[in-house]
Formats: C-alpha cells, structure tokens, sequence
C-alpha cells in the first residue's frame, strides 16, 4: 500500500484549485494544509502538494524526464470516466490522445488522460 506522494508545484494556488476539485471528485478529502503546501487523503494514501522554491522552479517539469512520468486513479466505472471527462472539458482541462479516447491506453483499459497546472499527466482508469 502506498502510504502518501510528494509533489513539488510551480504554483500552489493553481494546484489547490485544480487538484482541491479533481481529489474531491474522487472523494479525497483535505487532511493537511500549511503556509507551503496542501494534502488531500483518500483511505489511507495521501497525496502532498508543496511550492517550489523559487531557486528551484526554472528548471520546470516534463513527465519525459528522469522522475515521475504521471499519476493513475481508479474510477468507479465507465461512466464515471465519461463523467469526469465531461467535467475536464467543462473546465478547459485538455484531454490528452483525444484520436484514442478512451482507449488510448489499449483496446481494454477505458480511462482519461489530462493535465494538471504543472503539465504532470494525469490518468482517470476505470475498474
């Protein structure tokens, strides 16, 4: 069992915004938050969200990079993945390999691809 994830953002507002909604479609709910970061905990996993020294943000990120390439949630069903998709697009959240949605991972694996404020991939997979 993973027991949390530390995530470095380029700008904590935007990031509480987008992952504050995304997390609570997903019932995550907020479990810490101080001056410099937020997390949001669903069951037992927590996942941390910090700003980025200055110093250290003009490097930026890029998932094709040596690190962390995305972040992968389980979805309820199908249904849900079409409903979250709807909701990405409502709010102008590009969709990523839009040519294969919803098998852009494979004949079998029915999700959503997106990105969140900092560009890190992020995957919706339905059971």
């Amino acid at each position: 069992m993973l027991h949390h994830v530390e995530i470095n953002v380029t700008d904590l507002s935007k990031a509480t915004e987008f992952w504050g909604w995304f997390l609570g479609e997903l019932n995550y709910e907020v479990f810490q938050k101080w001056d410099k970061g937020i997390s949001w905990k669903g069951n037992m996993t927590y996942i941390v969200f910090v700003q980025t020294e200055d110093r250290f943000i003009q490097g930026g990120y890029h998932r094709s990079q040596v690190g962390l390439n995305h972040l992968a949630f389980y979805a309820d069903s199908r249904h849900h993945v079409d409903q979250m998709t709807e909701k990405l697009r409502e709010r102008h959240i590009p969709i990523l390999y839009q040519d294969r949605h919803p098998f852009a991972g494979g004949a079998n694996h029915y999700a959503v691809f997106f990105e969140g404020p900092d560009r890190m991939k992020v995957e919706l997979v339905a059971p």
